[in-house]
């Protein structure tokens, strides 16, 4: 159990490697100044007096690539019965001309840690027009988007040289954000809370051995059975998050999503009869709200669906299935979130963010480089003169 918020349920394993606890008790000891953004303390760039002015727009459109956008995706996506303003997210390249045809936005938040990510600028280059408000988030140092910005007489607001791009969703790039579609920012803020907690650092400790038990077991795909769509972007950036951190010195976790129960029906004959080469995750989040079937359409041969709602089919569903993955001895751990709200969210920020850091610092890999995508960067430069 996380707090109150989320029940967790580890891998079936007792064994304990003894190095993790060293690690995250020097970790904790000697932390990282990224973790200054998962503290309520943090000092964000920006002031909400100065972010007042823009909390008026109601039509807003995100431009960034990676780090600097799943983590607002992830946040839109998985609260956003309580959102009441227009969010649009420009994550990719694309030339199909009805994607440019959107004429109702007038804010653009342009994200990018660097200030010269290549997409990023071909977009906002492609999107911004003349009238439109413009906040940038990047580095304070010379770069494209910041000459940008104050060409376009625009609000910059400085993206922390410490906080690499995917562990930046509790920093000035999901934070602000957050201010903007008028959720509580203060209450994604965990951290504090969390390493407080034995229970949480019991399970946390048990997790990242049990998952390095598995990778000894030459077990490298993590398969996250999702049973909760508003959560698909929540596991984008989880996705992001483990594969560039831990994807080096041919070490790493490859993390497949799978939208469950829809993947009932096409991968799961591969995960339960298939090479037994990966391990899952378990996710749904408990909805109390939530339609039900109409009994008047329900045939006798199905009358034991009268009365069940969506959810509590799903939850059936997932339950089902972990029983199967026991009979089949098959490695799975599981979320079942409570409460759909800031603190869940950010306590599960706060969860993957330190086990995937612990599993860096295990497999003597760092998790905050990514020399290999330089790679490409570089060649894109090349080819285009």
């Amino acid at each position: 159990m996380f707090k109150k918020n989320i029940i967790f349920e580890n891998y079936k394993f007792k064994k304990k490697i003894n190095k993790v606890t060293k690690d995250l008790q020097e970790l904790l000891k000697k932390q990282p100044l990224l973790f200054k953004t998962l503290k309520p303390s943090y000092q964000y760039s920006y002031s909400k007096k100065i972010l007042s002015k823009y909390k008026k727009f109601s039509n807003i459109r995100i431009i960034g690539m990676g780090g600097s956008i799943l983590g607002t995706e992830a946040i839109h996506d998985f609260l956003k019965q309580k959102i009441k303003k227009k969010l649009i997210f420009i994550n990719n390249l694309n030339n199909n001309k009805d994607y440019f045809q959107n004429k109702n936005i007038n804010l653009n938040l342009i994200i990018s840690k660097s200030g010269n990510t290549l997409e990023t600028i071909v977009n906002a280059n492609t999107f911004i027009k003349a009238k439109d408000k413009n906040i940038f988030i990047t580095e304070s140092k010379d770069s494209y988007l910041a000459n940008l910005a104050k060409k376009l007489k625009s609000e910059i607001f400085e993206h922390k040289n410490y906080v690499g791009g995917r562990y930046s969703v509790l920093s000035e790039v999901g934070m602000l954000p957050v201010e903007l579609m008028n959720l509580n920012e203060n209450k994604f803020k965990q951290f504090n809370n969390l390493i407080k907690d034995k229970v949480f650092i019991n399970n946390l400790i048990n997790n990242v051995s049990a998952t390095l038990n598995l990778i000894g077991e030459k077990k490298y795909t993590s398969v996250i059975l999702n049973y909760d769509q508003q959560s698909d972007n929540l596991f984008k950036w989880y996705q992001q998050l483990i594969a560039e951190s831990l994807g080096k010195k041919s070490k790493g976790i490859l993390p497949i999503v799978s939208s469950m129960p829809k993947d009932n029906h096409s991968l799961m004959q591969l995960y339960l009869d298939g090479p037994k080469k990966s391990f899952y995750t378990f996710f749904n989040v408990f909805e109390n709200n939530t339609i039900k079937i109409k009994n008047n359409k329900i045939l006798n041969s199905h009358k034991f669906l009268k009365n069940q709602s969506v959810e509590k089919i799903k939850q059936a569903q997932m339950l089902a299935t972990e029983k199967v993955f026991l009979s089949k001895k098959m490695p799975f751990r599981s979320f079942r979130v409570l409460k759909r709200n800031e603190q869940s969210l950010g306590e599960l920020f706060c969860f993957f963010i330190l086990e995937t850091i612990l599993l860096g610092r295990a497999l003597n890999v760092n998790p905050f480089d990514q020399p290999s995508v330089e790679l490409i960067k570089k060649e894109t430069h090349k080819i285009l003169g």
